[in-house]
């Protein structure tokens, strides 16, 4: 990637306002590989969700173990895509149609969004389309950087003579002419190997965008995002960001910490292996320790190559446990609140934090959130969705249900000329044609 040659990731079509349409949605995750695929049909805006069009019907849907994933980032490439394969193809055999393009969470690769001005002079002629699409396109390529991918560019506002909270420029007259952009980024090549897996697939990839936008689309009502709200998506190897600010999506941060780190602390504390770490996890995770928790005891698995039959199980009890998990989450709600502190967030008294995630289903996480970050703090779950099955319904779902909307906010987002070149593969597939929906396949 050379300094002159920005590349960005697909971006999706506009699902027509009018029209019926199947999408499918793929979260590829450090602990789970989650399909989705539903049926896009127009309904009218409801109170809550103003921005939808369309409701969501899912018609298929499948959740296997991840592998060959690391933080969110490929770590093994055939590994990977054998699961993807595995996933895509029990979601298809649900909803009886044939997947053709996928849209494509991302959470590894360093996720951030740049709040970037950028602006130009008109010499008092009137704003045209061409001249925000001139300017748009300063900003994001100011905004990326080496060995960086575009995710999102989203305009925030505009600015006419100094003048700001211009909805629509087109038309204005002006000396000046601003637009404030919201350029959301990750690492180019995890977002490169993870179309690479899809591809192997024989599948497209329809848009990409950054997990913790995704689960906000599902999870927040238009309320929340009007008055402030940060999304903390906790998955598995990273827990990402996403910051709302009068009704649009201002800032992205992320680190590579989740819940898997409370697996591997557990297993270490424990000297269990992860499987049953990750067990213990699942049934006994908490972060909430009361008086009756140091006298209730549990037997553990002992970890080791030895004969099974000399291991003795150690006995431990519900405390040690709550006070493992409680140690890494509140180093995970410490590290959220120094991001929040670094975005537009920090300004919005009235901000609320929403939960996200399956690391934020563990009991008690959104009451230690509330005490770290000082703001009320609630589990999100996916809003809006016909026929969504009960272990859908979930925190952990927030993402690929999701992806499942984010079409219908696809015209929120600039895109670039057709001319300009798409973030590729390095293979003979081509991932910057937008607009190509599946194909049922009776």
């Amino acid at each position: 990637m050379t300094g002159v040659d920005r590349y960005h990731t697909p971006k999706a079509k506009p699902v027509p306002h009018r029209r019926t349409a199947l999408a499918a949605s793929l979260d590829i995750g450090t602990s789970k590989i989650a399909c989705m695929i539903a049926r896009l049909k127009p309904c009218p805006p409801s109170d809550a969700l103003r921005g939808r069009s369309h409701a969501v019907e899912l018609i298929g849907y499948s959740q296997i173990q991840s592998r060959g994933v690391k933080a969110g980032a490929v770590v093994d490439l055939a590994e990977c895509e054998q699961a993807v394969r595995q996933a895509v193809a029990l979601a298809e055999r649900m909803a009886k149609v044939r997947v053709e393009s996928v849209l494509l969470s991302v959470s590894g690769g360093r996720v951030l969004g740049q709040l970037i001005e950028a602006a130009a002079d008109l010499r008092g002629g009137a704003v045209t389309s061409a001249d925000v699409n001139r300017v748009t396109s300063t900003g994001m390529r100011h905004a990326t950087g080496e060995g960086r991918t575009v995710l999102h560019t989203l305009p925030v506002g505009y600015r006419i003579d100094g003048v700001k909270g211009i909805r629509d420029p087109r038309g204005m007259m002006a000396r000046q002419f601003g637009v404030d952009l919201n350029v959301v980024t990750a690492d180019a090549t995890v977002a490169r190997n993870l179309m690479l897996v899809v591809e192997r697939c024989h599948l497209d990839v329809e848009a990409m965008a950054a997990s913790p936008y995704a689960a906000g689309l599902a999870v927040l009502t238009d309320d929340e995002a009007d008055l402030g709200a940060a999304v903390v998506e906790m998955g598995a190897g990273a827990t990402t960001i996403a910051t709302y600010s009068g009704g649009r999506f201002v800032h992205a941060s992320g680190f590579a910490v989740g819940g898997h780190h409370i697996t591997m602390d557990l297993a270490r504390g424990l000297s269990a292996c992860i499987a049953d770490a990750e067990r213990i996890k699942t049934l006994y995770g908490t972060v909430l320790t009361g008086g009756s928790d140091a006298r209730e005891l549990m037997s553990v698995p002992t970890a080791g190559d030895n004969d099974p039959d000399d291991d003795v199980p150690q006995i431990v009890s519900r405390a040690t446990i709550a006070n493992i998990v409680r140690h890494r989450a509140e180093e995970i709600f410490e590290m959220v609140r120094d991001r929040l502190k670094d975005s537009p967030f920090a300004a919005e008294p009235k901000a609320r934090v929403v939960l996200s995630g399956g690391a934020s289903q563990l009991t008690g996480m959104p009451e230690l959130a509330t005490q770290i970050l000082g703001r009320p703090v609630r589990i999100g779950r996916p809003l809006g969705f016909g026929r969504l099955p009960a272990e859908a319904k979930t925190a952990s779902f927030a993402v690929p249900t999701g992806l499942l909307v984010y079409p219908q906010y696809a015209h929120l987002e600039h895109v670039e000329p057709r001319h300009t070149r798409h973030l590729r593969t390095g293979t003979d597939g081509y991932f910057g044609k937008v607009g190509r929906w599946l194909r049922e396949g009776f």
